[in-house]
């Protein structure tokens, strides 16, 4: 593929992850082999179904692998040492993704906010940025980017909210936000 470079989606804003997925459906119908790290997260949303879609079902599409790295949902309680384990065992994860040069593509998704909770330090994350195969594409989402990963960054999206449902009460819908 030629140089890979790091995207970073992030922002207040919905659609880092929907991006990111968009990306990957992408590079996959293109004959790209992508892995997907979903830190922070356990829940297996409905994106990860594109797992099944794609995995031998055309041999013109590359391979997709998704993996959540997070032990339960942590957003709504204070982080403690299995979720500080779970963002460790899921860097080690991605490492071995990042140096194999067997994925064209890793998308380390919600990787920001694991850095804003601590769980994960920003200088753990530039040394892994550091040592991955230099084809490889690497994008980054999350909330609450450190400036170092934007530095860091060849392209930074930055979403913002003008408007959202969900100051209106409306929650979270299946096959739309989640």
């Amino acid at each position: 593929m030629g140089q890979g470079y790091i995207h970073v989606y992030t922002g207040n804003g919905k659609g880092k992850t929907t991006a990111a997925f968009g990306l990957a459906v992408r590079a996959l119908c293109a004959g790209k082999n992508v892995a997907i790290g979903q830190f922070v997260k356990s829940m297996k949303y409905n994106e990860t179904k594109a797992e099944a879609l794609f995995n031998g079902a055309n041999p013109d599409f590359g391979r997709l692998h998704i993996e959540q790295l997070g032990y339960g949902c942590c957003l709504n309680r204070m982080p403690d040492e299995r979720d500080r384990q779970s963002a460790k065992d899921g860097l080690a994860v991605c490492r071995r993704w990042l140096r194999s040069g067997e994925w064209d593509v890793v998308i380390l998704d919600e990787l920001t906010i694991a850095t804003s909770m601590e769980l994960l330090s920003v200088d753990e994350v530039l040394d892994l940025l550091s040592e991955r195969n230099p084809a490889t594409e690497v994008i980054i989402t999350g909330r609450y980017a450190p400036q170092q990963l934007i530095d860091a960054a060849d392209l930074v999206t930055d979403m913002q909210e003008v408007k959202h449902y969900y100051t209106q009460g409306v929650l979270s819908r299946p096959g739309i936000d989640r």
